[in-house]
């Protein structure tokens, strides 16, 4: 092989080896996700369940898991229920204490896809978002108790 051909070939390697990154996120994409979760955590805190439907997918489901004598059990919930939840809240009016944990902490956010990290009083969920239609909603909960101590 010729010093020419040998050139060329380490300058495609070295092209190859180099990562091409391509604009992941705006920092709209970050704002409209951030916006998402809050309207989750808003939803169930205040029983809204238009700001749920704001941000959840109706084929979203939420998966969790609580303690029970001394003991995690499962607690999954479809997207009726979780608007079955909100009103339950506006009806009873029992909304959280105003110094309930809600903050949102952004883990991941792409151009089509998001990962999320919300703290509530129930305890911690982990969410995925995609964008529909230019329109970031919540996919998929996972969820835990906050754990003792």
């Amino acid at each position: 092989m010729n010093i020419a051909v040998m050139d060329k070939v380490a300058l495609v390697m070295i092209l190859l080896a180099i990562p091409t990154f391509l604009p992941a996120q705006t920092p709209d994409d970050r704002a409209a996700v951030e916006r998402a979760a809050l309207n989750y955590l808003e939803g169930f805190y205040e029983g809204s369940t238009e700001k749920l439907r704001q941000s959840v997918h109706p084929d979203a489901h939420k998966f969790g898991f609580y303690k029970e004598d001394g003991k995690y059990k499962r607690s999954p919930m479809s997207f009726n229920e979780m608007l079955d939840f909100a009103e339950d809240v506006k009806k009873t009016g029992d909304f959280p204490d105003k110094n309930a944990p809600k903050k949102v902490e952004l883990l991941d956010v792409l151009d089509q896809t998001a990962v999320a990290k919300v703290y509530a009083w129930w305890g911690s969920d982990y969410m995925t978002l995609a964008k529909y239609d230019g329109k970031w909603m919540i996919v998929q909960v996972l969820w835990q108790q906050a754990p003792e101590g």
